[in-house]
């Protein structure tokens, strides 16, 4: 049972993280999902192997929920709703298209980066490797990921997250501009 869905209107996903964000500050905690990774990696053993993951992980086991809960909306969603591909801007699309991505407006994610069969060849398996291990050491560089910091840090006011999320968009831009061309 499917049905089209259409994004939650900004002015009511708004207040609702607002909200969300609110109550997380009165209790004293912070939102970011990279902090998740750490607990997990804790959980399985990583503490024997470094001291960043020695500390107390059962403290943290409200945002384990958070990130359950990520989890369990994206089955959600793929399983009921049938989320349309979003329609992007006609010039971003040729400029896609000119780069072999024949899935612009069609698919939600492009096949040509997240089906299998990219995953599985080398380059496909090259890319994720490396934007993976790119994107861990960003978060711990900058101390938290971007959810982290554009949507807590930013909302309580702190500096650092301001120039983290600054450099997360210069970096998304080298990447679109300069990177993806290299590479496809």
């Amino acid at each position: 049972m499917a049905f089209i869905y259409q994004p939650i209107p900004w002015f009511i996903a708004g207040p609702l993280i607002a909200l969300i964000l609110y109550v997380l500050l009165r209790l004293g905690k912070s939102f970011g999902m990279s902090s998740n990774l750490r607990t997990l990696c804790t959980i399985s053993g990583a503490h024997k192997l470094s001291d960043f993951f020695k500390f107390d992980w059962k403290q943290q086991r409200w945002n384990l929920v958070v990130a359950f809960g990520v989890f369990v909306g994206a089955v959600i969603a793929f399983q009921f709703l049938n989320v349309e591909a979003p329609n992007i801007n006609n010039d971003t699309a040729n400029d896609l298209i000119a780069l072999g991505f024949n899935s612009v407006n069609k698919n939600y994610l492009p096949t040509e980066l997240f089906s299998t069969e990219a995953i599985l060849s080398l380059k496909g398996f090259l890319v994720i490797l490396i934007a993976g291990f790119l994107v861990g050491f960003g978060a711990r560089y900058a101390g938290g990921c971007t959810s982290g910091h554009a949507i807590s840090g930013l909302s309580n006011l702190q500096l650092p997250s301001l120039i983290a999320v600054i450099g997360f968009f210069i970096g998304g831009l080298i990447m679109v501009h300069f990177i993806i061309p290299i590479i496809f």
